[in-house]
């Protein structure tokens, strides 16, 4: 049961306290863009690139954690972000 909690941290070389603050940075960034976006559609003056930069910065950063393809059960490539 705990291996399900640690199996992906440590495939990526991390613990599951790192891995949580990583994937819980990602998800507050993301959030942030979203409302970014809320707003900027009700007053489209207001947060004119903040979600573009952000979503751009974060690609940036999973990209330099992406992992190789994997192949699924169907033989499609998979690709696996260390998040």
């Amino acid at each position: 049961m705990f291996a399900k909690f640690t199996d992906h941290p440590h495939a990526v070389g991390e613990t599951y306290a790192d891995h949580a603050v990583t994937a819980s940075n990602f998800g507050l960034e993301l959030i942030a863009a979203g409302l970014a976006c809320l707003v900027h559609a009700a007053l489209p003056w207001t947060f004119e690139t903040t979600a573009s930069r952000r979503v751009r910065r974060l690609h940036a950063q999973m990209e330099g954690r992406r992992m190789p393809a994997r192949q699924t059960a169907g033989g499609d490539d998979v690709l696996d972000f260390a998040i």
